[in-house]
């Protein structure tokens, strides 16, 4: 009993050690590696430091951000969070062109970057960021005009190339060269950041790797700019963002911004894009566009207010949809017994009628209508797309005062 009394911290192995240090925050990690040597010594361990969230350390400097990578950061790192300046008082240089090129080179591994009100003006371009970069956030940030751009390098023997090296070329018109030089991230994340412009997003369409592209209260994105960078067939093969398989585009942010209605820019069409997710404001316009996208096969309808008929009238055409998600969604009461013409009039009609049962249900089967919160919209969809599955989450169906 005594030599338990006697035991401490000292007594546990490293890999235990490790652990219990892993549940401290990062300025709580530090600050445990001043307490002795061995201590100092397990804190920079590399299963510490891959995924590292500063947003909550709001006293973070470009002098901390050096220091936490002189000693801490390396290898280990998978994904790293950062709140920048721009809505402190302070004010200064948070991301330096420096800082970001010694991150790159001393975290070889870093494939997720957060980025929260971070003011980028002072960078040239996205090519400073790390090349082994996969995601990318933004949140909150400003950004410059030319941020997106990419210029890929022209080697000295380009213009002595041979015209054997020509005629490969010409052979194979209308794809795209692959450069191991060139920016590799694979999902994009835009998060209330208004100075998302047009421009920027045709820049994007010389990103070979980009698949995911998510657009939230990004005000300043046109109808006209996301036509222009939709995949579309061209003189010299499939242009645009190709390579693009989910799309997303939401409005539910403040007001005293004209809306846009961005999602308009889908009547044009889109070769390749699968997954569509719509939010707030962009649903109605973006509903009136999606029988254009040959290729889709998931929709997700989010923070918005539905009809029955708005929906139905909507996947009418949307035969080779597999997933249909509705999250966060108030559903409108039905107004009159035939929601659907033609060929599901009948079955509405027989939907009415179980609707009408089902509200004289006990309480067990009020417990059951909230995974199923529309149960005759359920049954539309069921005739007009048997082959689609449908997700209902958080959903509920508004109540008129009368």
């Amino acid at each position: 009993m005594d030599e338990f009394k006697a035991c401490n911290l000292d007594y546990f192995p490293e890999n235990i050690l490790i652990d219990v240090l892993s549940y401290l925050s990062v300025r709580e990690l530090v600050r445990a590696g001043r307490v002795c040597k061995r201590w100092k010594r397990l804190v920079k361990d590399q299963r510490l430091w891959r995924v590292v969230d500063l947003t909550a350390w709001k006293g973070v400097t470009s002098r901390i951000l050096w220091v936490l990578l002189r000693q801490y950061l390396g290898c280990g790192l998978r994904c790293l969070r950062l709140r920048g300046l721009l809505l402190s008082a302070r004010g200064g240089t948070f991301l330096s062109e420096s800082w970001l090129k010694a991150l790159s080179t001393k975290c070889p591994r870093l494939s997720k970057l957060y980025l929260l009100h971070a003011d980028l003006r002072s960078l040239p371009n996205c090519q400073i960021l790390p090349r082994t970069l996969q995601v990318l956030e933004l949140r909150g940030c400003e950004l410059p005009r030319g941020f997106f751009s990419q210029s890929l390098p022209t080697s000295p023997a380009a213009g002595t190339s041979s015209a054997g090296s020509q005629q490969q070329g010409k052979d194979q018109k209308g794809k795209r060269p692959s450069s191991p030089s060139g920016i590799g991230i694979e999902r994009l994340v835009f998060n209330n950041v208004p100075s998302f412009t047009d421009q920027h997003l045709q820049s994007l369409t010389s990103w070979e790797r980009l698949s995911r592209l998510e657009l939230r209260d990004t005000f300043r994105i046109t109808a006209n700019g996301l036509r222009s960078s939709a995949a579309k067939d061209g003189p010299c093969g499939v242009e645009g963002l190709s390579r693009l398989k989910f799309l997303e585009i939401g409005i539910t942010g403040r007001q005293g911004y004209q809306l846009q209605m961005a999602s308009l820019g889908l009547g044009a069409g889109w070769l390749g894009l699968e997954e569509l997710s719509l939010g707030g404001k962009e649903v109605g316009p973006g509903l009136l566009c999606a029988s254009r996208l040959k290729d889709l096969k998931r929709l997700c309808l989010w923070a918005c207010t539905l009809s029955e008929v708005q929906v139905v009238r909507s996947c009418r055409m949307l035969r080779g949809l597999r997933q249909l998600e509705f999250l966060d969604v108030i559903f409108q009461p039905r107004q009159s017994p035939a929601v659907v013409e033609g060929e599901v009039g009948g079955e509405e009609e027989r939907g009415n009628e179980e609707a009408a049962g089902e509200d004289s249900n006990t309480d067990e089967n009020k417990t059951q209508d909230a995974n199923n919160p529309f149960p005759s919209l359920r049954r539309s969809l069921a005739v007009l797309l048997p082959s689609c599955t449908l997700v209902f989450t958080n959903c509920s169906v508004q109540i008129n005062a009368e």
